[in-house]
């Protein structure tokens, strides 16, 4: 091209002559100025501040948007009488939520009035007690006081008698003796000195009584106690059931899901993926859904257990570590063996604290998912066996409590003494009804 353009300056013809030669019009001067003009462009590199023009638009194009740029009046009617409707309907809407957020603090205030109410209630019931109480301890010190008044009434008559007896020898010291004096000296003579009755010693305040007054009222306290704090925990009440196919062969399940018996003979059945194979274990069929839950297990018919929870995919399959509640990192449990209660988690152990002599009737678990919390109760009298805690472990690994992936309850039946001859059974509780 560069030749060319060479050859046709070389052979002494302008643009506009070969432009002629090749049948096209040349440009005019006018016009070739203006294209140049149309056409100038700023290169990239250029220090140059001119502000670069963009093509010109046509007037067709003008017109067009122009038009496009104001809406008719039909459109503005419209889109006002959209605005309108929108307006109102957002008016109305947040006078709902108004009226919702007063219905909230009415409700709220229903609410503590019936609370109070119940707590009145109660407080009505305590004091009648009370009451009741205090009128036979005074009724208890009337009639002590009545005996001992009459007891001493007697005394007071001997002591008077005495003196009488006291005043007339003294005459008789001081005075000739007379026939008077003899007689009265005579029956000075005939007064016998008094002793204490052996029954006055029994006049006194039922003491035992009142000592089995206070250990009732005692124990009473406790069990309130006790109730009062595990009514929150049944607010977050969780009904539990167990999957049977997850259930290890030898364990029969109630039709409703909640009541296992270990057998020690059991006979075969096909195994199921879920189901565990070596190890005496079950699962709840859905994991715990809400933030916070709590169920209580009857142990009271068996002598060698462990509850807890667990992933869903703690192992089903074979006898090792992997398959057995506390003994890894997917379960965690309190365990009753040899009559010695444990808490387990990954392989590790504590005992359980706060044990009394009594055996445990049921076992209470709650589950926090948010604070990654995990507390055994004896559900009895609400006393803590065992807390895992994200923030306090003092034992276990708190990098495993933090509850990651979805728990399901569990139970597993533990290797019975030889001596055992009565059922071995678990039951989940009903606790819609406390």
């Amino acid at each position: 091209m560069a030749e060319k353009e060479g050859a046709a300056v070389g052979n002494g013809r302008s643009p506009a002559a070969q432009s002629a030669q090749s049948g096209l019009a040349a440009p005019s001067a006018d016009s070739y100025g203006v294209l140049q003009d149309r056409f100038s462009f700023t290169s990239l590199d250029s220090n140059s501040d001119r502000t670069v023009q963009p093509f010109p638009r046509s007037p067709k194009l003008k017109k067009k948007m122009a038009n496009a740029g104001l809406p008719t009046q039909e459109q503005l009617s419209r889109r006002l009488d959209e605005l309108q409707t929108e307006r109102s309907k957002t008016a109305a809407h947040i006078q709902s939520l108004k009226k919702r957020r007063a219905d909230l603090s009415r409700s709220t205030e229903v609410m503590k009035q019936q609370v109070r109410e119940r707590f009145e209630s109660m407080r009505s019931v305590l004091s009648q007690d009370e009451q009741t109480v205090l009128y036979s301890l005074e009724l208890d010190l009337r009639q002590t006081r009545t005996r001992l008044d009459q007891v001493l009434k007697n005394w007071e008559r001997h002591q008077d008698q005495v003196s009488k007896n006291i005043s007339s020898t003294q005459r008789v010291l001081s005075e000739s003796a007379g026939p008077e004096e003899d007689e009265e000296k005579g029956q000075n003579e005939t007064l016998s000195p008094k002793k204490p009755d052996a029954s006055e010693k029994e006049i006194r305040l039922n003491e035992e009584r009142f000592e089995k007054l206070l250990k009732t009222l005692s124990s009473i306290s406790k069990q309130l106690r006790a109730q009062l704090q595990r009514k929150t925990l049944l607010l977050d009440s969780s009904p539990m059931v167990i999957d049977w196919q997850t259930c290890h062969s030898k364990i029969a399940m109630t039709s409703d899901g909640r009541g296992l018996s270990f057998s020690g003979s059991a006979p075969a059945a096909p195994e199921h993926p879920l189901q565990f194979d070596k190890v005496c274990c079950a699962l709840s069929g859905t994991p715990l859904a809400a933030p916070q839950s709590y169920w209580e297990v009857d142990v009271r018919c068996s002598s060698a257990w462990a509850v807890g929870v667990a992933y869903t995919r703690l192992e089903r399959k074979g006898r090792d570590k992997g398959a057995k509640l506390g003994r890894n990192r997917n379960s965690w449990c309190v365990e009753l063996r040899g009559g010695n209660l444990s808490a387990w988690h990954n392989d590790r152990h504590v005992t359980c604290q706060g044990v009394g002599q009594a055996a445990l009737g049921k076992v209470g678990v709650w589950v926090n998912y948010e604070k990654g919390q995990l507390v055994f109760y004896d559900a009895d009298n609400m006393a803590v066996l065992q807390r895992f805690s994200a923030a306090v472990t003092p034992v276990f690994d708190r990098a495993h409590h933090q509850f990651t992936e979805p728990l399901h309850a569990a139970v597993r039946f533990l290797k019975p003494p030889e001596t055992q001859t009565w059922p071995n059974h678990l039951e989940l509780c009903h606790l819609n009804n406390p």
